[in-house]
C-alpha cells in the first residue's frame, strides 16, 4: 500500500489493488485503525468514513484539498 505522505499521525495512501476497472483516483486516510476514503475529484469529498469525527473529517478533507496534486501525481505515477 503506497504511502504518499504522513500528517499529525494521520497516513494518506491508497491501496496497490483499487478494482477492476480501476476507482477513479481518491485517497484513504489512516489512524488508530479508523479509516476514511476520500474522493479527488470534482471536489474532494468523504467517500466512506469508519469513524471520524465530523471535525476530523473538514480537517483531513482540507489537508487534501491542499495537497491534492501531489496525490493525483503519486497517483498516476504508480499506476501509469
Amino acid at each position: 500500500m503506497p504511502v504518499v505522505f504522513r500528517d499529525k499521525g494521520f497516513r494518506f495512501h491508497f491501496y496497490s489493488n483499487e478494482g477492476e476497472p480501476r476507482e477513479p483516483p481518491h485517497i484513504h486516510v489512516l489512524k488508530d485503525g479508523i479509516d476514511a476514503k476520500f474522493w479527488l475529484r470534482p471536489d474532494v469529498v468523504v467517500a466512506y468514513n469508519d469513524g471520524f469525527s465530523a471535525k476530523t473529517l473538514r480537517e483531513l478533507t482540507e489537508v487534501i484539498v491542499r495537497r491534492r496534486d501531489e496525490i493525483e501525481q503519486a497517483w498516476h505515477e504508480f499506476f501509469g
